[in-house]
């Protein structure tokens, strides 16, 4: 059997892209960092989004339906840690500068990539909740340099000059 910590410790190795993933509806904004986040399909535009249940703000995501995963850049790094912390919703939202795409999700301005999404379906597995998303809506920036997460740190990507 394989421990749980040992599948932590080799899932660390594996290099994710940084999001903040967030919702808003009848009981206000909420949202948190994630690495958890891929495509799933191109037709229809499809991401999953996993999510630990005991997380204070899932019963938010599952009442509001609909997030938006904000893609972050290398400036994002303190953002990242704010929407990871015991802040609470609220004060989170202080933090970046925030408009709304389709949803009504906040959208972060300076973002990568906002991908606006309805949740079409949530299933449960182990500790965390599987949110199947229909994008409906895209904003794209012209930065350059991602934030990735990789052994327990964060690093800058920079797309490179072609060859």
């Amino acid at each position: 059997m394989i421990e749980a910590i040992d599948f932590r410790n080799a899932l660390s190795r594996l290099t994710t892209a940084v999001h903040v993933v967030t919702t808003n509806g009848t009981s206000g904004a909420h949202g948190f960092t994630a690495s958890a986040v891929c495509s799933v399909s191109d037709d229809p535009p499809t991401v999953l989004v996993c999510m630990n249940r005991a997380a204070r703000s899932h019963v938010h995501f599952v009442g509001n339906n609909t997030l938006c995963v904000n893609v972050l850049g290398t400036q994002h790094e303190p953002l990242s840690n704010v929407f990871a912390s015991k802040l609470d919703s609220d004060a989170r939202f202080e933090h970046g500068i925030w408009d709304t795409l389709v949803t009504g999700a906040p959208a972060l301005e300076d973002a990568l990539v906002n991908l606006d999404c309805e949740i079409e379906s949530v299933q449960d597995v182990g500790t965390h909740s599987v949110f199947m998303c229909r994008v409906v809506a895209i904003r794209q920036s012209e930065q350059e340099e991602s934030l990735v997460y990789f052994n327990r740190a964060y690093h800058h990507l920079r797309q490179s000059e072609p060859a």
